[in-house]
C-alpha cells in the first residue's frame, strides 16, 4: 500500500520561500512519476509540478514557472518542491501525488493528506 507524507508547510511573507518534502513508502519509488498539486480556498485542485521516474524531465504550471523547482532523490524515496517568490494568491493546501503509468489499463495513483502553505503579511 502506497503511503505519501508531506511536510514543510507553514506561514511565510510575500516574496519568501518554502521547501516541501514528500516521503514515500510502500512502492518501488523509481517506477513512479511524482507530482505536486495545490488547492487554494474556493478553488479546484490543480497540478503545480511533475517529474519523471528518473528525474530527467520536469513540468510546471505556467503560474509557477521560474519560481518553483521540483526534484527527487530515488535513493531516499523522496520528492521535493522548492517554492520561491511566493505570492498571497499562492496560499493553498499542497498535495503529493504518485502515479504508476500503464499502457493498457488504469493508471495507479496515490495521494498524501496535504500540508498547508500560507502566504500573508
Amino acid at each position: 500500500q502506497v503511503q505519501l507524507v508531506e511536510s514543510g508547510g507553514g506561514l511565510v511573507q510575500p516574496g519568501g520561500s518554502l521547501r516541501l518534502t514528500c516521503a514515500a513508502s510502500g512502492l518501488t519509488f523509481s517506477r513512479y512519476t511524482m507530482s505536486w498539486y495545490r488547492q487554494a480556498p474556493g478553488k479546484e485542485r490543480e497540478v503545480v509540478a511533475g517529474i519523471t521516474t528518473t528525474g530527467g524531465s520536469t513540468e510546471y504550471a505556467d503560474s509557477v514557472k521560474g519560481r518553483f523547482t521540483i526534484s527527487r532523490d530515488n535513493a531516499k524515496n523522496t520528492v521535493y518542491l522548492q517554492m520561491d517568490s511566493l505570492k498571497p494568491e499562492g496560499t493553498a493546501v499542497c498535495y503529493c501525488n504518485s502515479t504508476f503509468v500503464v499502457r493498457f489499463g488504469t493508471d495507479m495513483e496515490s495521494w498524501g493528506k496535504g500540508t498547508q502553505g500560507t502566504v500573508s503579511s
